[in-house]
């Protein structure tokens, strides 16, 4: 799924509910299970909430916040950036990213509170939706 020319969103939330929209094709789903797949991996979690946190920083800056090498982090960056997640700057020698994507901050929240439900070892199920916003 090419996202590389979406332009930053004012909400996530400005779209049909779920369940008004129609079912899923085959290639909808193969898009979305590869945003997931960009998504599941737990340094590039921790450099969108790094980003999250702090609304934009450099490479040396996200990579010393992860304990990873500027070049390590700079690949990983350039994933996220493939998809239309973030956006760069130059600034003078370095390069400052932005999250632009605010929908991908909503997975994250609502990544974090399916988190917190299921080691309240109450289950998610049923639950989420009073943490996660409704």
């Amino acid at each position: 799924m090419s996202r590389k020319n979406a332009r930053p969103a004012e909400s996530c939330c400005d779209r049909p509910s779920l369940t008004d929209r129609p079912l899923l094709t085959p290639i909808q789903a193969g898009d979305l299970a590869a945003v997931f797949k960009v998504l599941a991996n737990d340094t590039r979690l921790r450099l969108l909430h790094a980003l999250v946190r702090a609304g934009e920083m450099g490479v040396t800056d996200l990579a010393a916040a992860v304990g990873m090498t500027p070049q390590a982090v700079s690949n990983q960056l350039q994933r996220l950036s493939d998809l239309g997640i973030l956006a760069s700057r130059r600034d003078g020698n370095s390069i400052i990213y932005r999250l632009v994507d605010l929908c991908v901050m909503g997975l994250l929240d609502q990544g974090w509170c399916l988190m917190d439900e299921a080691s309240g070892r109450t289950g998610v199920t049923g639950r989420a939706g009073t943490c996660c916003g409704d």
